[in-house]
């Protein structure tokens, strides 16, 4: 996930690929019980697991396990629970004053205390550092001075963070931010120890951290194995004896490897099993809805992709795609076609709304008509890009270009482009370099409209991998960020999701279930309400 200038919230953006390779056996560890060890499919992180410098799926399921932060999202709900805060007080919504918990230390016996806090925000807030969520301090005062849009860092702290006494600092915000507390169970607002700073390379070797694992060891391109700390102070003690991630090129060979007994859980059923894993897993198989929705990105820094009236042309794209068809023969009732910039879990009164309206139905005579009033399609062919190294991304736009394709009665108008891995994806679509639309999608740090719209199409969002950009929307996510009533701030952002649909700054495809299947040697699998295993809970048979 990732943030936005002002961005408050973002998150472990959805890259949910699987990369590497990797065939191991579900037995390891020995035998069962409390000391067993789970094996689950995994894929290299594309960054150092730094928690502000983490911002995709693969990496943000290590880093919760090993961290625990202010807040902690319910594994059921996605509600905001306190965590390591003792409490959260604030008369304003501006001025903050959090309390941390006596008891909590790092796995290497340091105290975590309030500089734990903002000796950590304040190394990922600055622009020395380079860290990916950066932005996710941005609301914080004095972010400007050491994150500043041109030229070098005024200052090495930001001047919102005072620490008061070791379990106490103030935070001042930039404007009201009546919901800020419930951002602080994202990754990049982890505390860090002392050993973090002293010997940044060795730390990043072997992350130490405050949560029920330790990481035992990495080899890249092979697995990471994660044991249990025992002297872990919360309440959600792990429930087995460590968690050996390996990573998998292709999630059709991990869907192999769980079926024939050599791994214990995959959290990607791929599209090409779903029409076995009924008969495969049985009940042993999780397909719950999740925070998730996958879309088609733009690259607005394209001039060929960014002439005036090229909304017409991307509203016909999307007219152009028969979502229904595509969920139901490929995705076979995982997905749902999306009506929305959001997700069907935020509820009525969180803002899930139908505002897509007649722009996400599809009608071939409409979407022709749009495309040709919107210029027509730059170079006469749009390539869609994704990384090639699962089996799931290339049938879905396969699919997508033959329905544009059929629609637009031009046979040529769209073609897949395949990219090898996710990490030479990722790095071509942050550093702007996509020929045309590029597949983009994004999981929810927390159940709040805020989360969907700020950090992908806010100007400069972290996560605004297009660099989408309109002041009205802009105007209107400030305004609804510094809305103290709940509904009034979820009706604004539905006004800036209005602003975004006018422009199709990007095209809602699908809302993406959590889907995941496990052996037989373990019990207690669930997913939470942002499609990660609850791996502490895991219990082995």
């Amino acid at each position: 996930m990732r943030g936005a200038t002002h961005a408050k919230w973002a998150a472990l953006a959805v890259a949910v690929a699987l990369t590497a390779t990797a065939c191991g056996g579900g037995d390891d560890g020995g035998g069962g019980g409390a000391d067993g060890i789970v094996s689950s499919s995994w894929g290299d992180p594309q960054n150092p697991l730094e928690p502000a410098n983490t911002n995709e799926v693969q990496g943000g399921k290590v880093l919760s396990m090993i961290f625990r932060g202010l807040k902690q999202y319910d594994p059921k709900t996605g509600a905001a629970n306190d965590m390591l805060a003792e409490k959260i007080e604030t008369t304003d919504s501006t001025n903050f004053t959090i309390t941390v918990k006596q008891g909590w230390t790092f796995s290497n016996g340091e105290a975590v205390t309030a500089n734990s806090f903002v000796d950590a925000w304040n190394y990922g807030a600055s622009l020395k550092n380079n860290q990916k969520n950066a932005s996710f301090f941005g609301q914080i005062e004095g972010y400007d001075q050491v994150h500043p849009e041109k030229g070098e860092p005024t200052a090495e702290t930001m001047s919102g963070l005072k620490v008061v006494d070791p379990q106490t600092f103030t935070v001042k915000l930039t404007q009201k931010f009546s919901t800020w507390p419930d951002t602080l169970g994202y990754a990049a607002f982890a505390p860090l120890p002392q050993a973090f700073f002293d010997d940044h390379a060795a730390w990043l070797n072997k992350p130490i951290g405050n949560g029920p694992y330790t990481v035992s060891s990495y080899a890249k391109g092979s697995q990471m194995e994660l044991v249990r700390w025992d002297e872990y102070p919360g309440d959600d003690k792990a429930q087995n004896g460590g968690v050996t991630l390996k990573v998998y090129t292709d999630n059709n060979t991990a869907y192999t490897d769980l079926t024939a007994g050599n791994l214990d859980l995959v959290d990607d059923v791929p599209a090409s099993q779903l029409k076995n894993v009924q008969a495969d897993l049985g009940d042993r198989y999780i397909n719950v809805p999740a925070g998730i929705i996958q879309t088609l990105g733009f690259p607005f820094y394209d001039p060929a992709w960014n002439k005036p009236g090229q909304e017409k042309l991307r509203q016909g794209i999307s007219r152009a795609i028969n979502r229904q068809q595509i969920t139901d023969t490929i995705f076979q009732k995982t997905r749902t076609p999306a009506v929305d910039w959001t997700s069907p879990v935020l509820g009525a009164d969180g803002g899930f709304k139908d505002i897509c309206g007649d722009f996400c139905k599809y009608d071939p005579a409409a979407a022709k008509q749009l495309v040709q009033e919107g210029g027509g399609i730059p170079g006469g062919t749009m390539k869609i890009s994704y990384n090639a190294d699962t089996g799931s991304h290339k049938e879905w736009v396969d699919a997508v270009c033959n329905s544009i394709n059929n629609a637009l009665g031009n046979n040529t108008a769209c073609v897949g482009n395949p990219i090898g891995t996710f990490a030479d994806f990722r790095s071509q679509v942050s550093t702007q370099k996509m020929p045309g639309p590029f597949r983009a999608g994004w999981q929810m740090d927390y159940p709040l409209i805020q989360n969907f719209l700020q950090p992908l199409y806010y100007t400069d969002a972290s996560s605004n991998d297009g660099k989408y950009t309109d002041p009205e929307f802009d105007k209107l996510v400030d305004q609804a960020n510094a809305e103290s009533d709940i509904a009034k701030a979820v009706e604004t952002f539905q006004q800036a999701e209005e602003v975004l649909r006018d422009d199709m700054g990007a095209i809602p495809l699908w809302y993406q279930n959590g889907s995941a299947g496990y052996s037989d040697r373990v019990s207690n699998v669930t997913l939470n309400p942002f499609s990660v295993p609850v791996y502490d809970q895991i219990k082995v048979n």
